[in-house]
């Protein structure tokens, strides 16, 4: 692991392996998968994100443009990284996704802003956990905004804990070495 990306030494868990299937608090029912590679997939994917609107995008990401939305996904689909997508119905709920970072991972969420404060942002960070433990994945960080208390809170809950509060944005990491998964 890297100086600049810091865990704590308690391993947090249990995570919740995908698939599952959950109600959210709108009365959806909200299915958390492994992205399967497939082109119907990646287009699905694609269309959320054009969907996304301009004011929740954070740290540059996602992108606006629909051919850097796609050159974006390339990098964040392959084989390195893990994916997990929420699906309601036909629909992509949300997305999210470790990016490996030498011996972590960097941790990205998105939901679509008509599903977002539906509790799908926890199952998802959870289901993907799940999935990194079975991957290996022991360390894991991401950085928010340190105004953005609703992702703050949702980080905290999960397991997260703050790393580096110097910036204007706060770095957290959580540690998954002998998490278990259910």
């Amino acid at each position: 692991m890297s100086p600049d990306h810091t865990c704590p030494d308690d391993s947090a868990g249990p995570f919740p392996l995908p698939p599952r299937t959950f109600t959210d608090r709108a009365g959806r029912d909200i299915e958390i998968r492994v992205y399967d590679g497939s082109e119907d997939e990646y287009e699905a994917l694609v269309e959320m994100y054009r969907g996304f609107d301009s004011k929740d995008r954070a740290q540059g990401i996602p992108p606006g443009r629909e051919e850097r939305i796609r050159k974006w996904l390339d990098n964040i689909l392959s084989s390195e990284c893990l994916n997990v997508i929420a699906w309601d119905g036909l629909a992509v709920a949300g997305h999210a996704t470790l990016v490996p970072d030498d011996e972590s991972y960097e941790l990205a969420i998105f939901v679509l802003q008509v599903y977002q404060q539906a509790g799908i942002g926890t199952h998802l960070i959870e289901a993907l956990l799940g999935h990194g433990i079975t991957s290996d994945i022991t360390q894991v960080w991401l950085t928010v905004e340190r105004w953005n208390n609703a992702a703050v809170g949702l980080y905290e809950k999960v397991g997260f804990e703050v790393s580096d509060s110097e910036s204007f944005e706060l770095q957290m990491g959580i540690n998954l070495d002998n998490a278990e998964t259910y």
